[in-house]
């Protein structure tokens, strides 16, 4: 296991400088002119390239990459074209941290549903409770956030005034309620569903039958072999969820003004801020396989008959 873990770690190096590259060169070849954009209607063709050449604009692709590489291996990723003055370090860390609570609260609410109710309409298939579940579930999967965030303010907050209209007031404030529902409550159906079958390919499996033979209680059954070897098909969307912690929620951090990391992106791909777009790839990319990495171990933790060579 320790092999393994080691040989996918040094392979992160290898997947990130792959995926810097085509970003970068996307950024660079790409449609529009970040300097056009930063200028405006003050647009003056030698104010332009006087600005290309401070940013090393003006240099042959493969300059500009390796002194990007080099800069990133430093820990610098920049200097944003859009906020002149402010390293897109500082820019991007408290709006990750920010989308990071809001999309680890939508995770948490999305498996805490999701996976009871899986195992419940499991037991119960075939009958109205099964139906029920699934249907429901699959209802609000059915809607997308751009009709439940305006539903949402409407009833809670136009007319019942119980939450704030917009904002952010940390994880534990009532701000937090609307966008978190709009970003859980939808995931809910996914989670039950693979719960479901995956429960169901569990329970037909010859050592649920010899654990009840032995006279094991139904919890113990239900417990230590059922959910944890149901678990594994969850843990492999937990590992695809990850980056999402870091990427934020574009639509949702938009529609309800949450200052997160999704706003910043959008903001920064109208306003072709290559560095942020640059900074924001490289870090969703190691969240990726970071969390693919986790995943991996979490197999080992639930099933000890998983082994890598």
């Amino acid at each position: 296991m320790g092999i393994y873990i080691v040989r996918r770690l040094l392979w992160v190096p290898v997947l990130l400088m792959i995926v810097t590259l085509v970003t970068f060169g996307l950024g660079l070849y790409g449609p529009g002119d970040p300097v056009e954009v930063m200028l405006g209607q003050n647009y003056n063709p030698e104010v332009a390239e006087r600005i290309r050449h401070q940013r090393g604009l003006d240099r042959p692709f493969y300059q500009q990459y390796l002194s990007y590489v080099w800069g990133l291996l430093q820990g610098d990723f920049g200097e944003s074209f859009k906020f002149q003055g402010q390293s897109v370090g500082k820019l991007i860390g408290n709006k990750i941290w920010i989308s990071s609570q809001l999309g680890l609260a939508a995770m948490i609410l999305t498996v805490g549903l999701g996976v009871p109710l899986g195992i419940l309409a499991a037991l119960q298939q075939g009958t109205r409770r099964d139906s029920l579940i699934v249907s429901s579930t699959l209802f609000f999967l059915a809607l997308p956030v751009f009709i439940t965030i305006p539903v949402m303010l409407l009833v809670l907050v136009l007319n019942l005034h119980w939450l704030p209209s917009s904002g952010w007031g940390g994880l534990f404030s009532l701000h937090t309620i609307i966008p978190l529902l709009a970003m859980g409550i939808p995931g809910v159906a996914v989670i039950t569903r693979l719960m479901r079958a995956s429960t169901l390919d569990v329970l037909g499996q010859d050592f649920i039958t010899t654990a009840r033979s032995k006279g094991l209680t139904e919890f113990v059954v239900q417990y230590r072999h059922v959910l944890r070897n149901a678990l594994i098909p969850i843990i492999t969307i937990l590992g695809f969820s990850v980056a999402d912690l870091v990427g934020g929620a574009f639509i949702v951090e938009t529609m309800y003004g949450i200052p997160g990391i999704g706003r910043l992106a959008v903001d920064s791909i109208f306003a072709r801020d290559y560095p942020v777009i640059m900074a924001l790839t490289v870090i969703i990319a190691t969240a990726f396989v970071i969390g693919h990495l986790i995943a991996d171990i979490l197999y080992v933790v639930l099933d000890p008959r998983i082994r890598y060579e």
